[in-house]
């Protein structure tokens, strides 16, 4: 397929597990290593020459405002209740456009390989087989993650969650390419991405590509303090 034209950026989260750091502002303002997460990713939008986003915004949404503000770009889509991250993309999915489009998280930074990883999500998706394709990072070397995995790809790249007491070999990394049809038939108000996941497995049309790059999940100031001498802006 295309680049896709437009993103969305998942922005409109309290940080909790953030404080106190997101007491005073939101985590995707939060500075790592000099430049916010918000601005990393919208610096991996702009190295593949995506020209349209959506940024979300509920907790001291005020600031995500000022920050953005002159963006021509960018459009924000408040919430006056946090919608979670379906119900966040479902609200703004008429500024989204008909086709198929990215959505990132703000809470997450990644390091590309070889190719950029919006790009390698690109040249993988398949409309005719794809409702969502999701970019996979593998547990053993994602930074400031200790959990089991989220999925198991098959030779395809075929995805399913793994089972119970399973250990999976790749965790969602944040980073996505979503088709509009797969929210036909979505609840209405507040819900999660992770049901519409399970819709397209059980049509057999979720799928994954495993990243190749470094990826770093900063969910604490803990994390934040470890990761920031290795995202030093001259490895930018």
């Amino acid at each position: 397929m295309t680049l896709p034209s437009h993103a969305m950026i998942l922005a409109a989260g309290k940080g909790l597990r953030m404080r106190p750091i997101t007491e005073r502002m939101p985590k995707p303002l939060v500075p790592v290593a000099g430049r916010t997460m918000l601005d990393r990713v919208m610096d991996h939008l702009d190295r593949v020459g995506v020209p349209h986003r959506v940024v979300n915004a509920h907790w001291l949404g005020g600031m995500i405002h000022d920050h953005l503000a002159g963006r021509p770009d960018v459009v924000i889509s408040d919430e006056a209740d946090l919608l979670e991250t379906g119900g966040g993309v479902a609200k703004a999915l008429p500024a989204l456009g008909l086709a198929p489009f990215f959505v990132c998280n703000a809470d997450i930074l990644w390091r590309d390989g070889t190719t950029p990883a919006l790009a390698r999500l690109a040249a993988a998706w398949d409309d005719g087989r794809m409702d969502a394709l999701l970019l996979m990072q593998p547990t053993a070397t994602a930074f400031g993650y200790d959990g089991a995995g989220d999925f198991v790809l098959d030779a395809n790249g075929n995805a399913r969650r793994r089972m119970e007491q399973e250990i999976a070999p790749t965790l969602f990394a944040g980073v996505q390419i979503l088709h509009p049809r797969l929210f036909d038939g979505a609840p209405d108000g507040a819900f999660s991405l992770n049901i519409l996941y399970d819709k397209a497995a059980a049509a057999g049309r979720l799928y994954g590509i495993v990243h190749d790059g470094e990826w770093y999940h900063i969910g604490t100031p803990e994390a934040l303090a470890e990761a920031e001498p290795l995202l030093t802006a001259d490895r930018d």
